[in-house]
C-alpha cells in the first residue's frame, strides 16, 4: 500500500533492535489485555474445515504415495535450483555480475522495494521463496487422478498457503518494515497492534481488515456524482434515470443491470471513469437499477422476484418515462446473468422490447467459473443455507471476504503489511471505499442462485430453469449481444464468458479486454490502458478466438459505442430530462437504496 519506495536501508545492531522490541512489547501488553477483556467468552462450535477440502487433501496425499515419482522429481529440482540460487549469491557478494535464479511476475508488487534486489540477503530470501513457492504449487498442480473439484480445492489453498509465507508479509523479512521500524523506534508496530485491535473489534472477534476509510467519501458528493433523480421504486430496486449532456440523443434508451451482490456506484464512481457519465456523454439516455441492500424482511425474495421486479418491471418503466417501445440492456456480472434469464423470459412469452443486450463480464455457462467453485459443493451450500435460513441474509462482508481470497496478495496481504506492520490507515481510495460497501443477499435468492447455476449449471440447459411458468432457453435469444470479458478475471474467466457465443442464436460480438473483473470494464478512453481484442470471424473455442484475434490500444468502450449505434436506429429525440415523462421524479440520485450499510 506504501508505494513510495526507500532507496537507502540503515540497520542498527541487534543489541538496539532487542530494546526496541522489547519496548513494543511492553506497550502493547495493555492494549492486548484491554481487548481480551472486552471480548465475551462464547462456546461456539466451529467447523474444522469450513471449505471442505480434508478429502480434497487427502486424495491428494493418496495419489502422491501411490506414484511419488513425481514428487521426487520435482524435489530434486528444487534442491538444484537452491544449488543454483547459493551460488549465484556467493558470486553476488563477491562483486561477481550475475542473473537472478527466481524473479517474481512483473505486476507482484511486494518485492518492489529497491532493498529486495540490492541487498543480497533480501534478495537471497526473495529468491528462495519464490523457487520454494513455485515448487509447492507446480507440484501440487502436477498431481495426476485427482478429480476435477478436489484439484481445483488442492491448488487454491495451496496458492493461499504460499502467498501467506511470503517473507513481505513478515517484520524480520521485509526490509521496508524493518527500516520503518527504525526510523519510528516502533510506533508502527504499535500503530499497528492498535489497528488489528480495531479491525477484530469491527468483526466480533473476527478480523474484518480494514481497506478504506468510511468517511474518505460521501455518496453523492465524492462518488456517484452523475446528475438525475429516481424515477421508479419497487421493494427490490429504484430505477435511476440521469440527466442528459446532449442536445438530443439516441431514441432508444440503455438500461443497465448491475450485480446486487455490489452497489451500482462501480459504474458511476467518479466523473474521470464514470462509465454511465461517459454513455450520458455519448448521446444515451441511461438508466440503471440501483438494488435494494435486502435485510431479513426480504428473506424469501426469490431469483424470479429480482428478475420482475428487477429488469422486467425497468424495462415497463424505461418505457413509460420515454414513450419509446425498445430499449438497449446491459448487465454486469450476476447482473448479466439474469439479462441473460430476462431475455429468455421474454422470448418465451412474445415480448421485444429489448433491442441488444451487452454482457460485461458475466457468467452463463458455470462449468469453468473459476475459483469461486471451491467455495460451493454440497458441505458448504447447505451450511451457508443454515446461516442464511437463520438470519434471512447473507451477510455482505462474508461474500466480500470470499472475493478477496481469490486476490489475496492485492485485497489481503497488501492490508496487513500496511495496516498491521507499517501502522498506516489505508489509502483513500474510490474502487476499495466500493469494495468496502457491500451489500447482503436474500436468502431464497442466493440458494437458488448457487445450486442452478453454480452447482448445477442449469442456465445452459434447455429447460433447466423455470422463471414465472416459463422454462428458459437461452439458444432462443436472437437479437444483437455484446459480450466482453477481461483478460485477467478472476470471477468470471474469459474462456468461461466465451461460451456465450456458442449459446445465442443472435449475431454475437465477442471481445476481450486486459486486466481484471474491476479495472477491465471500468476503463475509460482518457486513460488510454489495457487494450482490448477483437475478432470478427467465428470460433468454437476462446484459444482459437484468441489465436486470431487483433489487438487494439486503450479501451473498448469506444468499440462498444460503435457496435451499439448500429445495432439501434439512427433517429435522434430532444434530450430527456428525468421527471419531464409521465414518471416523475421520487428523489434526486443517487437515492436511498445505495445509502444503506451492510452490518458488516
Amino acid at each position: 500500500m506504501n508505494d513510495q519506495p526507500h532507496t537507502s536501508h540503515s540497520y542498527t545492531d541487534p543489541e538496539e533492535f532487542s530494546k526496541i522490541v522489547s519496548d513494543i512489547a511492553a506497550r502493547s501488553h495493555k492494549l492486548v489485555t484491554e481487548f481480551l477483556a472486552t471480548q465475551a467468552m462464547e462456546n461456539k462450535s466451529k467447523d474444522i474445515d469450513p471449505l471442505n477440502v480434508g478429502n480434497a487433501f487427502l486424495a491428494l496425499t493418496t495419489q502422491m504415495m501411490t506414484n511419488p515419482s513425481p514428487a521426487v522429481e520435482a524435489s530434486l529440482d528444487l534442491w538444484q535450483d537452491y544449488l543454483g540460487l547459493w551460488q549465484n549469491t556467493a558470486n553476488r557478494m563477491m562483486g561477481l555480475e550475475t542473473e537472478p535464479v527466481a524473479t517474481p511476475d512483473h505486476d507482484d508488487r511486494r518485492f518492489k522495494d529497491e532493498a529486495w534486489s540490492e541487498n543480497n540477503v533480501f534478495d537471497f530470501i526473495k529468491q528462495s521463496y519464490l523457487l520454494t513457492s513455485n515448487w509447492m504449487q507446480s507440484t501440487v498442480n502436477n498431481v495426476q487422478g485427482l478429480d476435477d473439484a478436489s484439484a481445483k480445492k488442492v491448488q487454491f489453498i495451496t496458492r493461499q498457503f504460499a502467498d501467506a509465507l511470503s517473507p513481505s508479509n513478515f517484520l524480520m523479512t521485509n526490509p521496508e518494515i524493518l527500516k520503518e521500524t527504525m526510523d519510528t523506534g516502533g510506533d508502527n508496530l504499535i500503530n499497528g497492534l492498535q489497528n488489528l485491535l480495531r479491525d477484530l473489534e469491527a468483526g466480533n472477534g473476527e478480523l474484518k481488515i480494514k481497506m478504506s476509510n468510511q468517511d474518505d467519501f460521501v455518496i453523492g458528493k465524492d462518488i456517484a456524482t452523475s446528475k438525475g433523480a429516481v424515477v421508479y421504486r419497487n421493494e427490490l430496486m429504484e430505477l435511476l434515470q440521469f440527466a442528459p449532456l446532449t442536445d438530443t440523443v439516441l431514441r432508444t434508451p440503455l438500461l443497465i443491470v448491475p450485480p446486487w451482490i455490489n452497489k451500482y456506484y462501480i459504474l458511476d464512481l467518479r466523473e474521470k471513469n464514470s462509465f454511465i457519465k461517459w454513455a450520458t456523454e455519448q448521446g444515451h439516455t441511461v438508466f440503471v437499477i440501483s438494488w435494494v441492500n435486502p435485510d431479513a424482511n426480504l428473506a424469501q425474495k426469490t431469483f424470479e422476484d429480482y428478475m420482475l421486479e428487477g429488469p422486467v418491471a425497468a424495462i415497463d418503466a424505461v418505457g413509460k418515462a420515454t414513450g419509446d417501445a425498445k430499449v438497449n440492456m446491459v448487465g454486469y456480472c450476476i447482473g448479466g446473468t439474469l439479462l441473460a434469464a430476462t431475455l429468455a423470459y421474454l422470448q418465451q412469452v412474445g415480448d421485444n422490447r429489448v433491442n441488444s443486450a451487452t454482457y460485461f463480464a458475466s457468467l452463463v455457462d458455470f462449468e469453468q467459473a473459476g475459483d469461486l467453485k471451491v467455495f460451493i459443493d454440497e458441505k458448504q451450500v447447505e451450511s451457508l443455507e443454515k446461516v442464511m435460513n437463520e438470519r434471512g441474509f447473507l451477510e455482505g462482508g462474508e461474500m466480500a471476504a470470499t472475493f478477496n481470497m481469490m486476490k489475496s496478495n492485492d485485497l489481503i496481504w497488501s492490508f496487513v503489511v500496511n495496516n498491521y506492520l507499517m501502522g498506516k490507515e489505508p489509502f483513500p481510495f474510490d474502487l476499495l471505499y466500493w469494495n468496502a460497501d457491500s451489500t447482503r443477499m436474500p436468502a431464497a435468492m442466493h440458494s437458488f442462485y448457487l445450486r442452478n447455476m453454480y452447482m448445477e449449471n442449469k442456465m445452459i440447459k434447455k429447460g433447466g430453469i423455470t422463471l414465472a411458468g416459463q422454462e428458459l432457453d437461452l439458444g432462443k435469444i436472437k437479437l444483437p449481444s455484446y459480450i466482453v470479458a477481461t483478460r485477467e478475471d478472476h470471477i468470471a474467466p474469459w474462456q468461461a464468458t466465451f461460451a456465450g457465443t456458442q449459446i445465442y442464436s443472435g449475431p454475437v460480438k465477442f471481445v476481450l479486454s486486459g486486466s481484471g473483473h474491476i479495472a477491465g470494464i471500468i476503463n475509460p478512453p482518457a486513460s488510454n490502458k489495457y487494450g482490448y481484442w477483437t475478432n470478427d470471424k467465428k470460433s468454437k473455442t476462446p484459444d482459437s478466438w484468441l489465436a486470431g484475434a487483433t489487438q487494439h490500444p486503450g479501451s473498448w468502450w469506444l468499440d462498444w459505442d460503435q457496435w451499439l449505434k448500429k445495432s439501434s436506429p439512427k433517429e435522434k429525440v430532444a434530450a430527456r430530462v428525468p421527471g419531464d415523462g409521465p414518471l416523475k421524479t421520487l428523489c434526486d440520485a443517487p437515492g436511498t437504496y445505495v445509502l444503506t450499510k451492510a452490518s458488516s
